[in-house]
This record gives C-alpha cells, structure tokens and sequence, in this order.
C-alpha cells in the first residue's frame, strides 16, 4: 500500500512540474496580438524543455521515486519520454515558420538574433544526444565516452534553453516568472550534482575490497566484496547495484550488476558478471584487495517485494544471476514454497551456475527446466527457445496464482511477456527486469 501511494505521488508530482509552464505563461502580464499557432508553438517548447529538465531527476537514482516502479523501469520510460520531449521542442520552431515563414532565416544557428541562436543550439544539442543515444552501439562508442559526451550535451542543452527564454522576453517579463525559470534550471542541475558528485562523496566512507573472483560457466565470474571498515549494505534478493573499481568513486567507468549472493549481515556481497563488454572483460584480471565502491541496492525485482504462494522464474544467459540471490534466499530461511525455474542457454556447459542449482534442487521445492539452444545429441530435455509451448509443458495446474519473475536479453524478455500473456497469464503477474539500463 506505501508504495502504491508513493508510485502515485509520483506521477502527480512529474506531471504538476512537467504542466507548470503551461499555468506560468497565461499568467498577466502575457504578450497580445499572438496568433493561436505560436501561442500553441510556445505551450510545446515550454512543456518540451520541462520533460528534458525532469530527465535529470529520472537518471539521479533516487530510491524514493524508484521503489514504486523499479529504477529499469525508470531508465526505460527515461528514454522513451525523452523522444516525445525532443519532438516537442523540434516542433516549437517549425510551427513558428510554418505559422510565419519570415521567420525562417532565425533557423540560422549562426545568425538571426541571440535568442534564436540559442533556441537553435538547444534544439541541435539535443538531436545530437539523442543520435549519439540511440545508435551508439553502431557508431562503436565506448559506454565511458558516451556517458561523459551524454552529460556535456545534456547540460548544454538545458542551459541554452534557459538563455533562449529569457533572451526571448516575452513569457519571462516578471521577476517572479524568472526566478521561477531560474529555480527549474538549477534544480535539474542539483540532480546532476547529486549523482556525479554528492553520492562519490558519501560512497568514499563506505568503500569495499574485492576478496576473490572465481570462475563460472559461460564466461562468468563471481566476485566477492567485502565491506571495509563498515558493516555493508542491506539489500532484498534480486537486486542489483552499480560497481566501480579504483582509489576514488569519481569516476564514469561503473556498471550495474545483479546480486548473486543472499543479503546476509556478514558484510560480504557477490555479484555474477559475465564478459559481454570493454568493463567486463577485463574484470577477472583485478587484482585481490582492489578497492570498490556500490550505488545500491536498486531495483523492485523481488520476491520480498512480491509476497505469493509460489513463483515461476523464466531466465535468459546471465539473467539467472538475480534468481541464484532469490534461491539461496529462500534456502537460507528454509522456504517451502515451490519455484519453476525455466532457464534459457545454448547448451550445459555454458550455463552458469548450473552446479548451485543442481544443489538448490535438493533443499527447495525447486523444479529447473534448461531450455538450451544448441544441445547434445542425447539430449531429452527442452530445446530452441522458451516459447509458449515450452512454457504449457511444464506450468502447473494448481488451485493458486504464482508470480512470474522474467530476467535476460530484450528480445527474450519481450517474446516471455507475450507467450505468458498468450497462455492467460495476467500482465500483473509478470515482473521482468532488463539488461538494457546502458
């Protein structure tokens, strides 16, 4: 119930800043002999450049506005939105001339006045962001670069919106109406003061080791922290954080990671890691005592946060990782609840932590099916992908509702949702966290 009033909350909170302009511009003293078209052209921009200042608290991991949604979640609407606030903003200007055409040469990022250069460089900054963001992996941009490119361009943007408007004139005119511009702009800044600069800071008291890194299947590694001169964090099964290495916390070279141990008090965390980039697959190389910082714990995928009679988890590759932390959870407090654990790999040898399940297997009430993609020619067991048919083979007919917990690669996730659904599954049942928070 908490969390559902803090989701809503929320989203009348987001919605109140994101509308604001809207009330702040019909307020007197106002422009006259504006036609409807640049009025509306206005209301667009105004509405636009909020949604990419909010940008700002939706990226500043702040568990309070995440715990309702799960910061995946966050991150995925964070995108999403992000290009409805860019085609608003594109269309502020081009309504303008459609509306005007003697305003065309104000397109002119070099020329025309100091208000319509401004506007336009916004305009320009953010297209460029949103370029460099959606085809990143095409234009082979290092994740540490584009992150650094990502925030310079941000804050360009969001800086040359605000001169733009004030530059402008015509809706700024009060002092009231400025100052209330000016505190909007700072605070998008403060989130970003906030991530870059304040958490590193309070990370620096509560640094870890690395106390060992030990092989697993499919190029995997699990490395132990240990907590250094503090008792550690608390976390729910099936969370993750995000990692850095090195003498300081200030810097861009950090990734997130699911938990693959259970959440005891000792101090001690694990993580599952599997080499799919620059970051990690130089991570097995780290030296024993390697000091290490955490943002977290984040994230809702949970079966604490999820109370049912029983679960079903569905998992992709490294996307186990998560549910070997609600597993051993469960085996730690002698849960008795029964779990279907469909687990989707390209064959035995390369699924990770096949030894552990084969362990949980005997203290739960624990069914594993392996689904593999390229089996041995003896092979009984499921094969291809984890399909609806797949799934109808092996759900149990029971007098009560499990929930359903999804975990692995984008197109996987998706394809589960919607064979899920396909069988009668109901969308509220399903819970799916995703790889793509990069």
């Amino acid at each position: 119930m908490k969390q559902t009033v803090s989701g809503v909350f929320w989203i009348f909170f987001y919605l109140l800043v994101v509308l604001s302009p809207l009330i702040i511009i019909m307020v007197r003293p106002t422009p006259t002999g504006r036609s409807f078209w640049v009025e509306f052209s206005v209301g667009l921009g105004f509405v636009g450049l909020l949604q990419m200042a909010m940008q700002f608290l939706l990226i500043a991991r702040y568990k309070r506005l995440t715990a309702p949604y799960g910061i995946d979640l966050i991150l995925r609407y964070h995108r999403q939105i992000a290009l409805i606030a860019l085609l608003l903003i594109i269309a502020h200007p081009i309504i303008l001339v459609i509306d005007n055409p003697a305003l065309m040469p104000l397109l002119n990022p070099i020329g025309g006045t100091w208000a319509s250069r401004t506007g336009n460089w916004a305009v320009y900054l953010l297209v460029i962001l949103t370029v460099l963001s959606l085809f990143r992996k095409q234009l082979n941009i290092g994740y540490e670069i584009w992150r650094v490119t990502h925030a310079v361009l941000a804050i360009a943007a969001v800086v040359s919106a605000h001169l733009h408007v004030t530059l402008a004139g015509s809706y700024v005119n009060t002092l009231w109406k400025e100052l209330t511009l000016v505190g909007i702009t700072a605070a998008a800044m403060s989130f970003f003061i906030y991530l870059r600069l304040i958490k590193p800071t309070l990370q620096q008291r509560t640094p870890y080791r690395l106390a060992g890194i030990t092989p697993e299947r499919g190029n995997t590694w699990v490395l132990q922290l240990e907590a250094d001169g503090h008792p550690g964090l608390t976390f729910k099964p099936g969370q993750f954080a995000w990692l850095k290495f090195g003498k300081s916390p200030f810097t861009v070279n950090e990734n997130p990671f699911s938990f693959c141990s259970g959440p005891v008090s000792s101090g001690s965390v694990s993580f599952g890691v599997k080499e799919l980039g620059d970051f990690t697959r130089s991570m097995h190389d780290l030296p024993i005592g390697t000091r290490a910082y955490l943002d977290g714990p984040h994230g809702s995928f949970s079966i604490d946060m999820v109370p049912a009679p029983g679960y079903v988890f569905i998992a992709g590759g490294v996307g186990i990782t998560p549910f070997i932390s609600m597993l051993q959870t469960m085996a730690n407090r002698g849960d008795p609840r029964p779990v279907l654990l469909f687990y989707g790999e390209k064959n035995l040898d390369t699924a990770a932590f096949r030894e552990d399940l084969d362990k949980l297997e005997q203290q739960l009430s624990l069914n594993v099916v392996y689904v593999l993609d390229s089996p041995p020619e003896d092979w009984q067991g499921e094969t291809g992908y984890i399909t609806a048919k797949v799934l109808s083979h092996h759900l149990p007919r029971e007098g009560f509702t499990r929930e359903y917990f999804i975990c692995g690669p984008n197109p996987m996730t998706d394809a589960v949702e919607d064979a899920l659904q396909t069988l009668g599954v109901s969308l509220e049942h399903i819970h799916s966290e995703r790889f793509d928070l990069v």
